[in-house]
C-alpha cells in the first residue's frame, strides 16, 4: 500500500511539473508574439498621430526631426499595413476613412494619391465632412503627380527655380510659393466652398501671406470648415 502511495505521488508530481512548464511556455510563447508585432496591432488613428509626428502638419517646408527617408520608410510600412486591412475589410468609420486617406496622401506615387482620393470622399460618404478639403486636396496632388494642373488650388509649393538661403536666425529667405499650374476655370468657385477649399481671392491672399514669411493657418480652409 505504501508502495502504491509513493508511485502516485511521483506520478502527481511530475504531471504537475509539465503542467507547470506548459503554462510557462504558454505564456513566453504569448509574450514573445505580442511583442513581435507592435506595429501591426497599432491603429489607423495610431498611425495617422504617428504620421504626423514625422510630417510636422501646418508647416509648409518645416524640417522633421528625422531624416526624409525615415519618414518614407515609416511612411511606406504604415501604409502597407493600412492595405491590408482595406483588404480585409477592417477601415468602417469614417474617422477611419480619413486618417488612411491623409497616410496616402503622404504617400509617394500617384497611385499613392489616387487612393487617398477614394479613402476621403468614401469618408464624406460616411459622414465625415472634415474629409471635404482632404477630397479636393488629394486630387489636386494626384492631378500634379500626373503632370496635369490641379483644379481646387489646395497645393502651395516653393517654387523649386528660385534659390533659397538659410540666414542666421534659421530663416529661409528667397523663398517664393507658387501654386504651380492651376486650372482656374474647370472648378467654379461655389463648388470650391463645398469642397471647403477658399476662393480663388483668398487663394492668392494665402500666397502673399506665405511669401511674406507667415503662415495662412485657417486661411486655408473656408470659415467654419476643418481639415
Amino acid at each position: 500500500m505504501r508502495q502504491t502511495l509513493q508511485i502516485r505521488q511521483v506520478i502527481l508530481s511530475a504531471f504537475c511539473l509539465l503542467f507547470l512548464v506548459q503554462s510557462s511556455c504558454i505564456v513566453a510563447q504569448t509574450s514573445i508574439t505580442e511583442q513581435s508585432k507592435p506595429e501591426a496591432a497599432k491603429s489607423i488613428h495610431q498611425m495617422f498621430l504617428d504620421d504626423q509626428d514625422d510630417v510636422p502638419a501646418g508647416k509648409p517646408g518645416g524640417i522633421a526631426s528625422i531624416s526624409q527617408e525615415d519618414i518614407k520608410e515609416r511612411g511606406e510600412k504604415r501604409r502597407l499595413l493600412v492595405r491590408t486591412m482595406l483588404a480585409k475589410g477592417e477601415v468602417q468609420t469614417g474617422e477611419d476613412l480619413h486618417d488612411a486617406a491623409l497616410l496616402f496622401q503622404h504617400g509617394v506615387t500617384a497611385d499613392d494619391y489616387l487612393l487617398a482620393h477614394i479613402l476621403a470622399v468614401e469618408a464624406v460618404i460616411r459622414g465625415n465632412d472634415k474629409s471635404k478639403f482632404l477630397a479636393a486636396a488629394t486630387l489636386d496632388r494626384y492631378l500634379q503627380s500626373i503632370n496635369k494642373s490641379q483644379v481646387f488650388g489646395t497645393q502651395y509649393a516653393p517654387d523649386p527655380n528660385t534659390p533659397v538661403v538659410k540666414a542666421a536666425d534659421g530663416v529661409f529667405k528667397g523663398r517664393i510659393w507658387t501654386h504651380g499650374p492651376l486650372d482656374e476655370h474647370l472648378v467654379p468657385d461655389i463648388l470650391r466652398h463645398d469642397y471647403c477649399v477658399p476662393d480663388l481671392e483668398q487663394q492668392k491672399k494665402n500666397l502673399a501671406t506665405l511669401n511674406a514669411g507667415s503662415y495662412p493657418g485657417e486661411a486655408l480652409v473656408v470659415p467654419g470648415c476643418q481639415r
